[in-house]
């Protein structure tokens, strides 16, 4: 659900028993619901603009950690106000390595006058695979968004949508892969109206095209939002996607998040947690879901030096396997250079974690939630996940 494209793509991850889901981009996002004034509390007594589709789950999607694997590097350039590069070398060897040039052409400074300048984001990887995004602003109201794709030599992806903002509703429609010799395209409408001071509603729909079939598939969504939670509901024929964002204070996040596909029959359940601790310049993010994947990420920043420590973990117990990882970035003049400390990671995990966490499941199908078509509607068959301690 939501943008038929990613920036990047990683092929090489269909076997990882991990999640490598990317974040989202820029402009799918909108402020939340805390760092601005609450919906029933606008002064003109008007409803407001409800956001993106895409960014309906963001609130909750923030707290969980981000995962890596491998050795990255990074370098960011920062050249001038409107323009920044970055290079990154990624060693793994679950995916193919490589390297990625980036570079961006937009207005950093969210407080300037000139907030109608154009996005055009690009990049190019070691084999020639090209993204490129443009993000136009039309209108006050109005803006459109270009997105090409090339893998090597030939195109992936062409993809065109519009976007309307109203003053309680946002309307968009996105054109992907329009092929008029093969007779085949891609058709997604999005719409969201703000009913209330806390309650959006809205749906999307997704047409497909091509000589050998045609389908649709409707979604219809819901969000209703409170000063310090936000509950979100995705359901159509695809499948469900839930989240419930809860803000207990200041220091403490967490969010909860629900997804059943009707394709595969599968569920899966994840709860997730961040604390901040401004006093120590830290930021703990941590999650687990019904797949048995237990997973942490600590940022530290070093002050007074120019660095930031980040130190993480992902445990599969359905697989028996560890992701350790870990790295510092180091910022100096605009740049940013990423050290790998997987080896410092790895031996503290071997010497402080207890056995039981690294132990063996002694049931593999154990940890899993089934979707089960009964007679009656859907079934939830839920086994447990037991480890040894030998």
């Amino acid at each position: 659900m939501g943008s038929v494209l990613a920036l990047s793509s990683n092929p090489g991850h269909q076997n990882w028993p991990f999640s490598t889901e990317p974040p989202l981009s820029r402009w799918d996002t909108h402020p939340a619901h805390w760092d601005s004034p609450p919906r029933w509390e606008r002064k003109d007594g008007r409803l407001p603009n409800p956001g993106s589709f895409h960014s309906l789950h963001r609130s909750c999607k923030d707290v969980f950690p981000h995962q890596i694997e491998g050795v990255k590097m990074i370098i960011n350039k920062t050249l001038s106000s409107f323009f920044k590069v970055s290079h990154s070398v990624h060693l793994s060897a679950v995916s193919p390595s490589y390297y990625r040039f980036h570079v961006e052409h937009l207005q950093s400074d969210d407080y300037s006058k000139d907030k109608e300048a154009p996005a055009l984001i690009g990049e190019m990887d070691s084999s020639g695979s090209l993204n490129a995004h443009a993000l136009l602003h039309l209108t006050e109201r109005v803006r459109a968004r270009t997105v090409f794709q090339t893998q090597q030599s030939q195109f992936v992806t062409w993809q065109f949508e519009t976007e309307y903002r109203g003053s309680d509703f946002t309307a968009a429609v996105t054109v992907a892969n329009p092929d008029i010799l093969r007779e085949s395209v891609i058709l997604v409408a999005h719409f969201l109206q703000s009913v209330s001071s806390g309650l959006v509603l809205g749906g999307e729909l997704v047409y497909h095209r091509g000589r050998a079939e045609e389908g649709g598939i409707l979604t219809l969504a819901g969000q209703y939002s409170r000063p310090n939670w936000v509950a979100t509901l995705n359901a159509g024929k695809g499948g469900a996607h839930a989240s419930y964002y809860h803000r207990a204070n200041k220091q403490i996040q967490v969010g909860v998040e629900f997804e059943a596909t009707t394709r595969t029959q599968e569920t899966t359940t994840s709860f997730g947690y961040q604390m901040e601790l401004p006093e120590a310049n830290m930021v703990f993010r941590g999650m687990i879901n019904s797949r048995c994947i237990i997973g942490g990420v600590l940022e530290k920043r070093l002050l007074p030096l120019p660095a930031t420590l980040i130190m993480g973990a992902f445990v599969n117990h359905r697989g028996d396997k560890l992701q350790p990882q870990g790295f510092t970035p180091l910022e100096s003049k605009g740049a940013v250079s990423v050290l790998p400390g997987l080896l410092m990671l790895r031996h503290l995990l071997t010497d402080h974690v207890p056995h039981v966490l690294l132990g063996r499941s002694r049931r593999k199908t154990g940890g899993s939630v089934q979707l089960r078509r009964s007679t009656g509607g859907f079934g939830f068959h839920t086994p447990t996940c037991q480890a040894s301690s030998s």
